[in-house]
């Protein structure tokens, strides 16, 4: 059909015109299927002026003290200052994906836990997620984990099995277990008469490499991540304190070494005449060690105190409380010091000065410290209990853990908090007022006294624990975990918490840093009848600032995520 050129101009036009709507219209489902920062967002709360929720949703949040300080967000003191999202107002997650997005800033120096920046969740019922900073120290002899991101969701998943990860070297007690630049160290005790304390890194499965011992001492003792690098301290341990025959490697200990990759160490400097570092800790800038535990302190009581470095080969002597300082860790802005003698804790003022917070009753020797639901506990010889302290000469017993004599390495894992036992080397769960869970033993070694649960570390999403006298490290799992194991810089940070339907992972400046092994989705149906909480959890109060915290009912996307970072 031939057309008229005026018919032809028409159709020509009809035909431009829907192709141009239909190109809207593609355009339209494209941008929409790609995703906005908007879609799915079921809570904003910006925190510069308020806590109120930006979404449309309404979910406006009661604040219990925290301070807005307009564009650098909301000021959290780690004192107990927190937001809560009641009940009623916190939106069905169930088994669904969502994401978390938040700023937060926190101090290069720092006098306190890092703490929990959001947690949902129900410890009666292992139930919900947790999402915060791992600051940990006064983990018996180390500073397990220093500046490191945790996110984990459980719903009463798992967590009876243990998995042996291997014994490091010709050890017998792993002294020390500490995350640093993404590993995770042992320090050991290796009493043969030709063989001394090692340093080792985790590799996978069973396996550990050698990372050198710079020490003649039979043993390497505390690990603390100061500064951006990792230091050990070494230890002359005869082993009869474990029942155990006497070592026949005499050298005295009192070093502390900086690890310059490899099997290569820097000598810091020998402290005064102490033959053993039993603790390390950073307070404010600093690196601080006990020295307390065996040796010259008994002809010496000027040197069974606590030292500060200053530079290689540079100590500076802080003084004794009158009793050993062993093992020390840091809550609240204050340093404490740990006591093998008459049930001590303490409190260090400045310079040589210190305050007595004991004696913890019915306790000779306290061996550990950590935060949990905001109160600091210790674990004890020898009733084998942990106690909460309500301040000085104040101190509850939140129960004794089994039949056990001794509590040592301790650690908050998603939501729990666990510690490790002696005479059996076991590790409980505490499960709420004076009730504490077995989850295993994990040394069975025939036929000796004492078997320790010494050393415990958050690693990959998992808690780790070294034991004595197998020298084995084992890895446990509730629920589903994920971990960022490098240092969180400080100032301003942009983390990104994702659920999907199979795997957590977590995005640091906008790049995932870390991603956990596949789950079924259908197991973790997460319904807490617990508020919602920012700043605050089962670990510890938040210490820094926030701003910017969303919460998506979805998945973000990478592209998505990196967008948000460009407009935060």
């Amino acid at each position: 059909m031939i057309l008229s050129p005026e018919k032809r101009i028409s159709v020509q036009l009809m035909i431009f015109r829907r192709a141009g709507y239909a190109a809207v219209l593609i355009c339209a489902w494209i941008l929409t299927n790609r995703g906005s920062a908007a879609d799915g967002l079921i809570g904003h709360w910006k925190l510069t002026a308020d806590a109120r929720d930006s979404s449309g949703q309404g979910r406006h949040a009661v604040n219990h003290g925290v301070r807005f300080l307009g564009n650098e967000g909301a000021a959290f003191d780690g004192r107990g200052a927190r937001l809560e999202l009641p009940g009623e107002r916190v939106p069905a997650l169930g088994t669904g994906p969502f994401t978390i997005s938040v700023e937060v800033h926190t101090d290069a120096d720092l006098d306190d836990a890092l703490g929990d920046i959001l947690s949902w969740y129900d410890p009666q019922t292992r139930n919900g997620f947790n999402f915060g900073l791992l600051n940990y120290s006064g983990v018996t002899s180390s500073q397990s984990n220093w500046r490191n991101v945790f996110f984990g969701i459980d719903a009463a998943q798992a967590g009876e099995t243990w998995t042996d990860c291997g014994r490091p070297g010709n050890n017998w007690m792993i002294n020390s277990l500490t995350v640093f630049d993404g590993d995770l160290y042992a320090a050991t005790w290796e009493p043969g008469e030709d063989e001394r304390g090692h340093v080792y890194r985790y590799a996978g499965g069973t396996e550990w490499v050698d990372c050198g011992a710079p020490s003649p001492a039979n043993g390497l003792k505390g690990l603390a991540v100061y500064q951006g690098r990792l230091y050990v301290g070494s230890e002359l341990y005869d082993g009869g304190g474990s029942s155990l025959p006497v070592s026949s490697n005499k050298s005295l200990g009192g070093h502390v070494y900086r690890y310059e990759g490899g099997t290569e160490w820097t000598d810091c400097g020998k402290i005064a005449d102490v033959r053993s570092i039993s603790g390390m800790a950073v307070y404010r800038g600093k690196l601080y060690v006990g020295t307390g535990t065996t040796g010259a302190w008994r002809d010496t009581p000027r040197t069974r105190g606590m030292y500060r470095f200053d530079g290689i080969g540079k100590w500076t002597d802080c003084g004794c409380p009158g009793l050993r300082v062993t093992h020390i860790g840091v809550h609240d802005g204050s340093l404490f010091g740990l006591s093998y003698d008459d049930g001590g804790f303490f409190r260090y003022k400045g310079d040589r000065d210190w305050e007595r917070l004991g004696p913890v009753p019915n306790t000779t020797q306290v061996y550990s410290m950590m935060a949990y639901e905001g109160s600091l506990h210790v674990g004890t010889w020898p009733t084998g209990s942990v106690f909460r302290f309500d301040g000085p000469q104040r101190w509850e017993n939140i129960g004794r853990l089994g039949e056990e004599k001794e509590v040592m390495a301790v650690s908050v894992y998603n939501g729990k908090f666990y510690a490790g036992t002696l005479p059996l080397g076991a590790v409980f769960r505490y499960d709420g007022k004076s009730t504490w869970t077995s989850v295993g033993q994990l040394d069975q070694t025939p036929n000796v006294r004492y078997r320790r649960a010494w050393s415990m570390a958050v690693f990959d999403g998992k808690l780790f624990c070294g034991v004595l006298p197998s020298g084995h490290v084992h890895s446990y799992e509730a629920g589903k975990a994920v971990s960022y194991d490098k240092q969180l810089q400080p100032g301003w940070r942009h983390l990104v918490a994702v659920r999907d339907n199979s795997r957590l992972r977590l995005y640091v400046d906008g790049r995932q840093a870390a991603e956990s092994s596949e789950f079924d989705a259908e197991g973790f149906d997460l319904k807490p009848n617990r508020p919602l909480k920012i700043g605050g959890g089962q670990h510890d109060w938040f210490n820094g600032r926030m701003r910017n915290l969303r919460l998506y009912n979805r998945t973000l996307t990478d592209g998505e995520i990196r967008d948000l970072v460009k407009a935060d």
